[in-house]
């Protein structure tokens, strides 16, 4: 059997977890008063948001990327208003189903792949930003070396640049991506597969076709 290699802040009991990034939080003062809805992209944010004094925010519905990022805010007992499909660019026909006198709060990394909220102010939408976060290359990935006939698990743009800065991806290798942005941080030379669904478990079901 192939060795698995997970690339994630997650780990899977099937697989080598290596996790790709070293989280720091940040806490900009935010009047959530001035809100209608959140903007959640990533699990980080919820957590990010635990700093927080929970009244001030969590009467707040937030639109979430993915069904991970929406269990995380249900979990600290927020309500759901909408999810998308694993990728910043789905998220903006979901925020055009929205009156535009609505205001969005978006709490995001410090780095962001996609540029959905440009878009959606372009054509009026009213969205602030917050950094609440910054993730780094972990010691862990940097100083992974994997199999010449592994299957590499990817689950963020990050996660590829990360483990491309100290190793390559083989020609032996198979290539598992969770979504179309993380497949984007590929070199164009390497074959891959994407997940059907965004999950971690998604991209397990799929080992069969690789």
């Amino acid at each position: 059997m192939r060795p698995i290699y997970l690339f994630s802040i997650s780990s899977h009991p099937d697989a080598i977890s290596v996790n790709s990034l070293d989280i720091t939080f940040f806490k900009p003062d935010i009047d959530f008063s001035k809100y209608d809805y959140l903007i959640i992209t990533s699990k980080q944010t919820s957590k990010a948001l635990t700093q927080y004094n929970k009244e001030e925010y969590i009467h707040l519905p937030a639109l979430c990327i993915s069904v991970q990022s929406a269990k995380s805010y249900e979990t600290i007992g927020g309500k759901v208003l909408a999810v998308g499909e694993g990728y910043g660019d789905t998220l903006v026909d979901k925020i055009k189903s929205f009156n535009k006198e609505k205001k969005w709060l978006y709490l995001r990394a410090k780095v962001v792949a996609s540029n959905f909220v440009e878009v959606c102010k372009n054509e009026g939408y009213h969205i602030d930003e917050a950094v609440v976060y910054e993730s780094q290359c972990s010691k862990e990935i940097l100083q992974t070396k994997v199999e010449e006939d592994a299957v590499l698990i990817f689950t963020s743009p990050s996660s590829v640049e990360c483990f491309l800065r100290n190793s390559e991806i083989g020609v032996k290798n198979r290539v598992i991506v969770i979504g179309k942005t993380t497949a984007k941080a590929l070199p164009k030379n390497v074959q891959y597969t994407i997940s059907d669904e965004k999950t971690i478990d998604g991209c397990f079901k799929i080992l069969n076709k690789v």
